[in-house]
C-alpha cells in the first residue's frame, strides 16, 4: 500500500536556460492536489535549453499521480523541443506512458442536434421494436417449452413431477394466505360501498347480485392474476435471471439440455394449475367477506344472502371467470421467462428486468381481461 501520509513534492530549476523538474514523495491520488496547480503553471513554460524531469525522488505512485505526470509531459513536449525523463525504476515510466495523452471527451453533439420530431417519435419507434422483439421471444419460449417437454418424454425420462410440485408449493400453497386475505377485504369493501349506494333506493338486497357477479366474472380472477404476477412472476424472472448471470443456463446448454424445457416448462405448468385454484379460493374468500359485511352493515342474514346468491349467479357466471385463469397464467409465465432470459451480467440489469416483468405482466393481464369482456359481450355470454 502507498504511504499516503507522505506528501507529493515538486522543485523547479532553470540550469543553462533549460528546465529541471524534480518530483519527490508520494504521488498518489490523496496527495497530488497540493502540487496540481504548480504543475498546471509548469505546462505553459517554454525554455530554449533541454527540459528534464527527474522521477528518482518518488517513493510511491498510483494511477492518479501517473495521470498528472502524463498530462504535464504531454504539455511540455508540445512547448519544448527537447524533453527527457530520468527514472531509476522503469516501472514508473511504463505506467506513465501507458496512459493516454488526454482523457476522451463524450460526444453529445448528436443528441443535441436531434430535432423535435426525432425526440418525440424515436422513443416510440424503439418501444414498438421492443414490443415486437418481446412477441418473437414469447413465441420462442412457447415453442422451446413444448419441444423441450417432447424431447424429455421421447427419452423416456418424462417431466419431473418433483419440479412441478415444488413450484406449486411456492406459487399456490404459500400464496393462499395473502390471496384469501386480499379477496376477503375486497369483497367486504365492494359489499359495503354497494350497500351504501343502494340504500338510497331501498334495494340493499341487490348488493348480493353485485358482489356475486362482479367477483365471479371479473374481480376474482383479475386481482388474483395481478397478485400472482407481482409475487410469482417476479420470482420467476429473478430465478432465471440469476441463473443467467451465474452462467448456469449456458452450463445446461453445454450439457445438451434445453434450458427452457428444464426451467420454464415446470413453472408454466405450475402457474397454469395454481392460478385457477387460487381464483377459486379468492372467490370463496370474497363472497365470505361480502356476507359478513352484508350481515353487519345491512342486516342481511346468511340464509337470505345464500338464497339470493343462488338466484343471482348461474354456471355461466362461474365459467366466464374461470376460463380466463389458464390464459392469464400462461401470459404471466411467458412474460416472466422472457424478461429473465434478457437479464445481463449486472445486478442493475436483474432489477430492471424484474420490474419490467411485473409491469408488463400486469398490463397484459388487464388487456386480456378487457378482450375477454368484449368477447363475452359479443357472444352474449
Amino acid at each position: 500500500m502507498p504511504d499516503t501520509a507522505d506528501t507529493a513534492g515538486l522543485s523547479i530549476d532553470y540550469p543553462d536556460s533549460g528546465l529541471m523538474v524534480r518530483l519527490s514523495g508520494a504521488w498518489v491520488s490523496a496527495t497530488i492536489a497540493t502540487v496540481d496547480k504548480a504543475l498546471k503553471d509548469l505546462e505553459d513554460i517554454r525554455v530554449s535549453g533541454p527540459a528534464k524531469i527527474d522521477l528518482s525522488g518518488i517513493t510511491s505512485l498510483d494511477t492518479g499521480g501517473a495521470w498528472v505526470i502524463r498530462r504535464t509531459l504531454t504539455a511540455l513536449q508540445k512547448n519544448n523541443a527537447s524533453l527527457s525523463v530520468s527514472d531509476p525504476s522503469p516501472g514508473m515510466t511504463e505506467l506513465i506512458t501507458a496512459l493516454p495523452d488526454a482523457l476522451p471527451v463524450p460526444d453529445y453533439g448528436q443528441r443535441i442536434k436531434r430535432n423535435l420530431f426525432e425526440r418525440i417519435f424515436s422513443p416510440l419507434g424503439e418501444t414498438t421494436l421492443g414490443l415486437w422483439d418481446d412477441v418473437v421471444h414469447s413465441m420462442s419460449i412457447i415453442g422451446a417449452a413444448v419441444r423441450g417437454g417432447q424431447l424429455k418424454f421421447g427419452r423416456g425420462a418424462g417431466l419431473s413431477p418433483a419440479a412441478v410440485v415444488s413450484q406449486l408449493e411456492q406459487m399456490a400453497v404459500n400464496a393462499v394466505p395473502i390471496i384469501a386475505l386480499m379477496s376477503f377485504l375486497i369483497g367486504a369493501i365492494i359489499a359495503q360501498q354497494g350497500a351504501f349506494q343502494l340504500r338510497y333506493f331501498g334495494a340493499e338486497i341487490f348488493v348480493v347480485d353485485l358482489v356475486g357477479i362482479l367477483q365471479l366474472r371479473e374481480i376474482g380472477v383479475l386481482l388474483t392474476a395481478i397478485m400472482v404476477a407481482g409475487r410469482s412472476g417476479s420470482a420467476i424472472t429473478a430465478e432465471i435471471g440469476s441463473m443467467k448471470m451465474r452462467e448456469e443456463i449456458d452450463a445446461l446448454q453445454v450439457m445438451g439440455l434445453n434450458p427452457v424445457g428444464v426451467l420454464v416448462l415446470p413453472r408454466l405448468l405450475a402457474l397454469t394449475i395454481a392460478l385457477p385454484l387460487l381464483t377459486v379460493i379468492a372467490n370463496f374468500a370474497a363472497l365470505t367477506g361480502a356476507a359478513v359485511v352484508a350481515n353487519l352493515y345491512s342486516g342481511i342474514t346468511y340464509e337470505v344472502y345464500l338464497g339470493r346468491l343462488q338466484q343471482a349467479i348461474d354456471i355461466s357466471t362461474l365459467i366466464s371467470g374461470m376460463l380466463k385463469a389458464p390464459f392469464m397464467a400462461v401470459i404471466i409465465g411467458i412474460v416472466a421467462a422472457v424478461e429473465g432470459m434478457k437479464v445481463g451480467g449486472s445486478a442493475e440489469s436483474l432489477g430492471r428486468h424484474v420490474t419490467a416483468s411485473v409491469v408488463k405482466a400486469i398490463f397484459v393481464v388487464i388487456l386480456v381481461d378487457g378482450l375477454f369482456a368484449m368477447f363475452y359481450a359479443a357472444i352474449d355470454f
